[in-house]
């Protein structure tokens, strides 16, 4: 669940308790707060329906990776990686949105800085689709849980930001969380680590580039770093017939599948990246525990995944440790001052 450069959340107009008329359209001679608030009140429907469908769309991902099981991992993320570039080069082709790319391309440091990001969103989606595909998507689930706490605590120790109490003990929580499944397995839950850590090494690295680059031009970027060795993967795959469209599964339906990967990436992205110009921020953080929720459900309950006893005490863990940090923030959003439209 890819983080977004995302403008930050301007208060709804009007204050509590109170009853007025709607406020005419702001003039372009009003301040910028009160066409910035005019603006989101307008669009916020068409941004709760953006923010909510790409949530859907990634807690539902473990029941379409699901159907490439037949290809190994690597072979997925290679077709996800190069479908995912012709996607966003469609794309861009169609926007006419050529500047922004040539100025990224033209600036090592950004440039550099996407490499990273690319690199980085790479190991996510390899382990997130290994651990789809070999019965552990309760993992996954649990892993996309951590992250959020993740990166506030990254933020607190790369970016020197305080932490408040109560997220700290949600850090703490989601610790404690995972050393119960430390003790009760014997092992770290490595692909739950592995996703947290990965996503929340991959949001810290794009505050880098921030507002500079937008979505598709940052995706398409990423995806064109790491589509070369992916491309060259998958000529090698080919060439020794060891590729899972040569093999004894192969057939159009999958081949169409595989394709799909690049719109199915891309989709989710795009609607994140203009949903959360249009809603508070806030209910952007509240909503992106949709996504994990729908993929443990989908890992009990439609997989039947099994989910021992120390996992489910992991899970409780984890999940006390994100009521804490939802109502920290919703505690935090009540204080905050209200800004009320001139009318």
């Amino acid at each position: 669940m890819p983080p977004t450069d995302s403008a930050p959340p301007v208060p709804p107009p009007g204050g509590s308790g109170s009853t007025r008329l709607p406020d005419p359209p702001p003039s372009d001679s009003a301040p910028p707060a009160a066409r910035a608030a005019a603006g989101e009140d307008r669009t916020s429907s068409a941004g709760m329906a953006m923010v909510l469908g790409c949530y859907l769309l990634w807690g539902l991902f473990p029941m379409y990776f699901v159907l490439l099981s037949a290809a190994g991992s690597v072979e997925i993320i290679g077709h996800r990686l190069v479908w995912t570039l012709v996607t966003c080069l469609i794309l861009v082709a169609l926007r006419g949105a050529w500047a922004p790319l040539r100025r990224v391309l033209s600036s090592p440091r950004r440039l550099g800085v996407l490499a990273v990001s690319g690199a980085l969103v790479t190991v996510n989606w390899l382990v997130y689709v290994y651990g789809v595909n070999t019965a552990r998507t309760a993992d996954a689930a649990l892993g996309y849980f951590i992250n959020p706490l993740v990166t506030v605590a990254l933020a607190a120790l790369v970016l020197g930001e305080r932490l408040r109490p109560a997220q700290g003990a949600a850090v703490c929580l989601a610790t404690a969380g995972v050393g119960v499944l430390v003790v009760a397995q014997g092992s770290l839950p490595w692909i739950s680590l592995a996703l947290a850590f990965s996503f929340g090494l991959y949001g810290l690295v794009k505050k880098r580039v921030g507002a500079q680059v937008d979505a598709l031009t940052g995706l398409t970027v990423e995806s064109a770093v790491v589509s070369p060795v992916a491309l060259a993967y998958l000529v090698w795959l080919t060439a020794r017939g060891a590729d899972v469209l040569h093999g004894p599964e192969a057939s159009p339906a999958l081949a169409g599948l595989l394709v799909l990967a690049g719109p199915v990436t891309a989709v989710p992205l795009l609607l994140f990246a203009a949903g959360t110009r249009r809603v508070p921020l806030s209910v952007v953080g509240l909503s992106q525990y949709i996504a994990p929720v729908l993929q443990f459900l989908v890992a009990w309950g439609v997989f039947h995944e099994e989910i021992s006893p120390a996992r489910w005490a992991a899970m409780i863990l984890v999940w006390v440790a994100v009521g804490v940090f939802v109502l920290d923030v919703l505690y935090q959003a009540a204080r905050r001052p209200r800004l009320r439209a001139p009318g």
